[in-house]
């Protein structure tokens, strides 16, 4: 994921995560770079992203580098539990708890009739099969 030494030419080799947190900064232009995790939290993994979460939002490799993410970057966790997070990490991120009868379609069905304009969510047959 951050990245490793090549045990051929003893040369660092950035991972995935390196290679887009690279990408995100080098983007210029207005947009918002979100970087998404999703699975289960590794206390490896997870631990080296504290210099990441906190103020300073910089991504330090072993190879020595340093990335500072932009502004306009924001680094996204979805896990089921951080019971291998340390206290000083899950202090970093903003939780959001979502009951598991939530996660079904009816609640994004309603969201988004919500945000239809008025006169078109009048119509029967929108609302009818909610």
């Amino acid at each position: 994921m951050y990245g490793f030494v090549d045990t051929q030419t003893t040369e660092w080799q950035d991972g995935v995560l390196a290679k887009l947190v690279v990408e995100c900064t080098k983007d210029a232009s207005n947009d918002l770079h979100w970087v998404y995790f999703d699975g289960p939290v590794d206390a490896l993994w997870i631990e080296n992203m504290n210099t990441v979460l906190d103020d300073n939002k910089k991504l330090c490799l072993n190879s020595g580098q340093i990335i500072t993410l932009t502004s306009r970057m924001t680094m996204m966790f979805e896990v089921e539990d951080l019971s291998v997070a340390s206290p000083a990490t899950v202090s970093r991120c903003g939780m959001v708890y979502i009951e598991p009868g939530s996660l079904t379609l009816a609640p994004l069905v309603k969201s988004w009739v919500n945000s239809v304009p008025p006169r078109i969510r009048e119509t029967r047959s929108i609302t009818e099969k909610l």
